[in-house]
């Protein structure tokens, strides 16, 4: 029987941003008329917190920013646009459009994102609707992919397991349809469909008219890989097989990365299992746990809104009683599963099908053309000609999945050609390693991520082959502030900006992602940084206790305790 469990309501003055939803007929707001001014390339601030409903940001180039305000010019808006993509799947035809439309529009660039999808920066206020529109003519769209919705549900990518994929991708697919937004205005604004006459007629079935109080994110992992992090999402989907076959999935809540330097009471935190269902009721369960967010999360104070902390203000039981009583049936409890690790496997692996996929690894997820390196170049030939698909990893990677025995060998003279297989020198560290964007895109970076990791990675590169660790795999995530993007808190090294070239320095992360980790060093730059990890480093090489992870040697050795729990990632 299910028992009902009376929560208390949140209480505060709605936040500004609750009364921009509230007024923004279905979130159109003024963006129309917005997207047409061309006196300025920017839009109002209350359009740009619209604009994330529809997938895009305004940002500026940060790298001239005060050059343009000595000059008195506006500041050098651009848009950044990310795409809708629900298990990180694109066809070649799909990759040829997003590599035709970062140089047509773009910077010539495009940046995988941890959430396996793709974002554009540089794009002018003057191309969006060219931009959008053209991304629609090969079936993608933007909508929801930010904003105060379900997010871009990510999916498995592990190539061995290549028949589960399909089943799994169809899934995650399935999740992010239900739950998208129902107005009309992405489609309205950006293709020209024809305008709802009385939009007081249209309904948000799901969200109602405030949607949620903050962004919500879902992902599936399928043991023993865990390359989405699993536990970092607001629900997180840990795939249940029964002679190779899924059968259902459990389900965890309540996990998020980002907080805010010097506020304790927000906190990165890990979504915790409160029980399993089978596979039929999946959709289901992920929209009744979405509306107890909807219900019942802060809408007075927008860094105390995520769904995790509405779980731990309410208590996880009550929560999960909650979710049961809308369900209508309890959950049954957790199966059994194992992780093993949370990064990629690199090369060509042959799946369970007889198809094989190749594991490429991109530096931080920037797809472009780079001196002796012409990355792009190498994937856009290989789109041409490939039959498969092309897969986006939760670690900024990408496969080229599902190729023929006879194709094989003609994506391998590729490979070859643009020597796209050198990436297996890289070191271990930096094959494991996510950066965020950072500068001089985003406007809430306080330090540098993907422009400085690479460069910080080759010194701590020295010091692990000093000591034989060349091939050890320790995952290393930098972002440039702390909302999390680069899931910097579930690093075995994690650092996080605080100011200009100044980093929070973090240790002890589980290698499997089961596991934050926690400050060691505050407000650091490289001297010191590479000081402290240089005697660490030692004495991880000369007493590790056989295939020990770094994460688990700085516990058992003492330099941090570990933290399972967020609300003891502050705790000294």
């Amino acid at each position: 029987m299910v028992q009902k469990v009376v929560l208390p309501p949140q209480e505060g003055k709605p936040s500004d941003v609750e009364e921009i939803k509230a007024d923004s007929n279905y979130l159109r707001g003024t963006l129309i008329e917005s997207m047409e001014d061309e006196i300025s390339s920017g839009i109002s601030d209350w359009d740009n917190r619209l604009m994330k409903f529809h997938g895009s940001y305004l940002q500026d180039d940060r790298d001239v920013r005060l050059e343009r305000e000595r000059k008195k010019l506006e500041p050098a808006y651009q848009f950044m646009v990310r795409v809708r993509m629900p298990g990180g799947v694109a066809t070649p035809e799909q990759w040829l459009k997003m590599d035709e439309l970062a140089e047509k529009y773009g910077n010539q660039s495009f940046k995988i994102t941890t959430r396996q999808t793709i974002q554009f920066h540089g794009i002018l206020k003057w191309n969006m609707k060219k931009h959008m529109q053209e991304l629609n003519s090969v079936l993608f769209d933007t909508i929801a992919a930010c904003g105060d919705v379900n997010r871009n549900v990510m999916c498995n990518a592990n190539p061995y397991q290549s028949e589960l994929h399909q089943e799994i991708f169809e899934w995650s697919a399935k999740i992010s349809e239900h739950l998208l937004p129902r107005t009309n205005a992405y489609y309205e604004i950006w293709l020209d469909k024809e305008k709802v006459i009385d939009t007081q007629e249209e309904q948000e079935p799901i969200y109602g008219s405030l949607y949620l109080p903050r962004k919500f994110k879902i992902g599936i992992a399928i043991p023993p890989a865990n390359d989405v992090d699993v536990f970092s999402q607001d629900i997180g989907l840990i795939a249940v097989l029964e002679n190779n076959e899924l059968v259902g999935f459990n389900v965890a809540i309540g996990g998020g990365m980002g907080m805010t330097h010097g506020d304790t009471a927000t906190y990165p935190q890990l979504s915790r299992l409160i029980g399993y269902v089978s596979k039929d009721k999946i959709v289901d369960v992920c929209e009744k746990i979405m509306t107890v967010q909807r219900d019942y999360g802060d809408r007075s104070v927008r860094k105390y809104a995520r769904f995790k902390y509405t779980v731990d203000r309410l208590g996880l039981d009550h929560v999960k009683s909650e979710i049961e009583s809308r369900l209508g049936y309890t959950f049954e409890e957790a199966k059994p599963f194992n992780f093993e690790h949370t990064g990629d496997r690199y090369g060509w692996i042959k799946g369970d099908d007889g198809k094989y996929h190749f594991t490429l690894f991109i530096q931080n997820g920037r797809v472009r053309d780079f001196d002796n390196y012409p990355l792009k170049t190498a994937l856009r030939e290989i789109a041409e000609i490939h039959k498969g698909e092309f897969r986006f990893t939760g670690n900024q990677n990408v496969v080229i999945a599902n190729v023929g025995a006879r194709a094989k060998k003609a994506i391998d003279a590729i490979i070859e050609k643009y020597q796209l297989t050198d990436s297996d020198k890289y070191s271990a560290l930096r094959r494991n390693a996510i950066a965020c964007v950072a500068l001089p895109t985003c406007g809430l970076a306080m330090a540098e991520a993907e422009r400085y990791l690479p460069s910080l990675i080759e010194k701590i590169e020295g010091i692990l082959d000093e000591n034989g660790l060349h091939d050890q795999d320790i995952t290393i995530r930098m972002s440039g502030c702390p909302n999390g993007c680069s899931r910097a808190a579930m690093g075995e090294i994690g650092f996080i900006g605080k100011g200009p070239g100044k980093y929070n320095f973090y240790l002890g992360a589980s290698h499997t992602g089961t596991r934050l980790n926690k400050i060691y060093k505050e407000n650091i730059g490289e001297e010191e940084i590479l000081s402290t990890l240089r005697p660490i480093i030692e004495h991880y090489a000369k007493e590790r206790s056989g295939n020990e992870y770094f994460g688990d040697f700085v516990i058992r050795t003492g330099y941090v305790e570990a933290v399972t729990d967020g609300r003891n990632f502050h705790n000294q």
